[in-house]
């Protein structure tokens, strides 16, 4: 069974068990979903509203474009849950194979790189859908529901842990690579990412605090 078809507490329970994976990568994924599904209700509280339809068509489209938009971001999260515990267990496979003879060592420490590169790439995706949907609430926090602007708030700080945590997961398996410009590149987005992100979340509880 997939884990993201696991009800909740049979997700908690095996993340809460001595098995490595699911781990953080796996948790990111999930709370970003969350952070998302959060503007999204968000989203649904608004739409139908009163003072939204006395906006401006450009607005309205807008805002609607971007709920569309979390939609899609929500989805990928939810397939990035199972694929960064497959790409975990498959770095775990690769260390486990033979090394006998030198060319078994070739080869192992090939697959262990190759596998290394995948495990680096679901994590950067998490990172990158989750920044996304910090720069998608923004809009929801100017047109959304007044009165559900708390969760936006919560949201930002729950795609803001999905950002920062998969930005772990990448920098710890980079030593594991040895081309240094693909290491230098994944560095300096991690970087870029984690700033940003951390800007636009402050930015989005200044205005939810201030509301309060």
């Amino acid at each position: 069974m997939k884990l993201i078809e696991k009800t909740i507490i049979e997700f908690i329970d095996e993340i809460d068990s001595p098995s490595p994976a699911p781990g953080g990568g796996s948790v990111s994924a999930l709370i970003g979903s969350l952070g998302v599904s959060l503007s999204k209700m968000v989203g649904h509280l608004t739409i139908n509203k009163k003072k939204f339809k006395g906006l401006s068509n450009e607005i309205q489209e807008e805002f609607i474009k971007r709920l569309d938009e979390l939609g899609a971001i929500k989805d990928e999260l939810n397939v990035m849950i199972d694929k960064d515990t497959e790409a975990f267990n498959y770095v775990m496979a690769a260390f486990k194979l033979s090394k006998e003879t030198e060319e078994e060592k070739v080869i192992r420490k090939e697959v262990i790189e190759a596998a290394t590169y995948k495990a680096i790439d679901v994590p950067i995706m998490i990172a990158k859908l989750s920044y996304r949907g910090l720069e998608l609430i923004d809009y929801f926090l100017e047109y959304g529901n007044k009165n559900a602007i708390t969760d936006l708030g919560v949201s930002s700080l729950l795609l803001t842990a999905a950002l920062e945590g998969a930005i772990l997961n990448v920098l710890v398996n980079l030593p594991g690579i040895n081309d240094d410009e693909y290491v230098k590149n994944n560095k300096l987005e991690c970087s870029r990412l984690a700033k940003k992100g951390l800007e636009i979340k402050s930015r989005i509880m200044n205005v939810v605090m201030s509301n309060l």
